[in-house]
C-alpha cells in the first residue's frame, strides 16, 4: 500500500492519478475529507481506503506491515496564515509524528517542503542543506516548513530513505478549491473568461517593473514524475528543490494564457494587498542540479507548454 496524505488537495490528488496510471491501486488516502468541493479531486481515482488524518497515527500502528511508501503532502498551505500555533501543529508536529513512525516501521518517506523557506533569496535558491538553518522565510507558513527541514536534518535516527521536496510555484489541474492560494494561471483564466482582462499585482520594489516579478513556475505533472522517480529510486536521502529551474515573469504567464484562450491581451495592475506586501517574493528560481545529480533526467515542461495543457483542461472542464 502507498499512503498519500493531504489526499484531496492539489498536488496529492494529481499524484494519486499518476500512481493509478502507473498501475498502483492500493492507495491509502489520508485527509479530513470535510469539504465536498475539494473532495471532487478524488473522483475517478482508484483508492483502497480513506483515512481521517486525525486517525492516521492509530491506523498506521495497526496497518504498517502493509505500507510500502508514504508521500506526506498534507499541510496548511496558506501563505497568508498567521496562526503560528496552527501551522506548528499541522505542518511541523504532525510531520514529526509521520517521520518517527517511518523510522519505527522502516517505511520510506517523501514529504512536502516549500520554496517559501528561501524568503527573499538572500542566500540564493540552492538546496544546499548546510544553508537551511540560515534561511529566513518571509511568513509563518515558510517558517513552519523550514523548522521541519531543520529538525529532520538534525535527527540522528532517520527513515532508511527520505526526501523533502521544496515545491516552487506549482500549477495545473485540481487546484480550483484553493481560492486565493490557487496559481496565477487559474486566476487569469477565470478573470479573462469573465471580464476579458487580467489584473496583476503592481510592483512595490523599484528593481522590478509592474508584472516583471519572476517566479519558477512548475507544472504539476512534472512534480508527479519526480515523486514517481523517488518511489522507484530509494537512495540518496535529503532535501531537494522541485521547480522548473527557469524563472519567468507574470507577464510571460498572463500573455500565454491570453494566447491559449485566443483573446486579445488586456492587462492592468493593482496594488499588492497590504497583508502580504512585505512578505512577497519578487524572484524565485530553483537550482535543479542536485536532483539531476541523483539520476533524474526528465525534461521539465516549459511555461508555454504547461499553460497550453492547463488552459485546454480548464476549457474542457468549463
Amino acid at each position: 500500500m502507498i499512503v498519500v496524505t493531504g489526499a484531496a488537495g492539489f498536488i496529492a490528488s494529481n499524484l494519486m492519478e499518476g500512481l493509478n496510471e502507473a498501475g498502483f491501486t492500493a492507495i491509502i488516502a489520508v485527509d479530513l475529507f470535510d469539504k465536498p468541493e475539494k473532495n471532487k479531486n478524488l473522483e475517478g481515482l482508484t483508492i483502497q481506503e480513506r483515512v481521517d488524518r486525525r486517525q492516521f497515527k492509530t491506523w498506521l500502528d495497526e496497518n504498517h506491515t502493509h505500507v510500502e511508501f508514504i508521500f506526506h503532502l498534507g499541510a496548511r498551505t496558506d501563505t497568508a496564515e498567521f496562526d503560528r500555533q496552527l501551522l506548528s501543529q499541522l505542518n511541523t508536529e504532525y510531520s514529526k509524528m509521520v517521520w518517527k513512525k517511518c523510522i519505527a516501521y522502516q517505511i520510506p518517506l517523501v514529504y512536502a517542503s516549500s520554496a517559501a523557506t528561501y524568503g527573499n533569496g538572500e542566500l540564493g535558491y540552492d538546496d544546499n542543506e548546510a544553508l537551511i538553518p540560515q534561511l529566513v522565510p518571509l511568513n509563518p507558513y515558510g517558517d513552519s516548513k523550514n523548522e521541519f527541514d531543520i529538525w529532520a536534518l538534525e535527527q540522528k535516527e532517520q527513515p532508511f530513505f527520505w526526501a523533502g521536496l521544496k515545491f516552487f510555484n506549482v500549477y495545473g489541474p485540481k487546484e480550483f478549491h484553493k481560492g486565493r492560494m490557487a496559481s496565477v494561471i487559474f486566476h487569469a483564466f477565470q478573470q479573462i473568461k469573465k471580464t476579458g482582462e487580467m489584473r496583476l499585482f503592481r510592483s512595490h520594489n523599484p528593481q522590478y517593473k509592474d508584472g516583471e516579478q519572476m517566479r519558477d513556475f512548475v507544472y504539476v505533472g512534472d512534480v508527479v514524475k519526480v515523486c514517481l522517480f523517488l518511489l522507484h529510486n530509494r537512495k540518496h536521502s535529503g532535501i531537494y528543490n522541485l521547480g522548473s529551474g527557469k524563472a519567468r515573469t507574470f507577464l510571460d504567464l498572463t500573455k500565454a494564457v491570453f494566447r491559449q484562450m485566443e483573446i486579445p491581451e488586456k492587462i492592468d495592475f493593482m496594488d499588492t494587498p497590504v497583508d502580504i506586501r512585505d512578505k512577497y517574493q519578487y524572484f524565485t528560481q530553483a537550482n535543479m542540479s542536485k536532483l539531476k545529480s541523483i539520476g533524474y533526467t526528465e525534461e521539465f515542461t516549459s511555461l508555454e507548454q504547461g499553460v497550453s495543457s492547463y488552459v485546454q483542461y480548464l476549457i474542457k472542464k468549463g
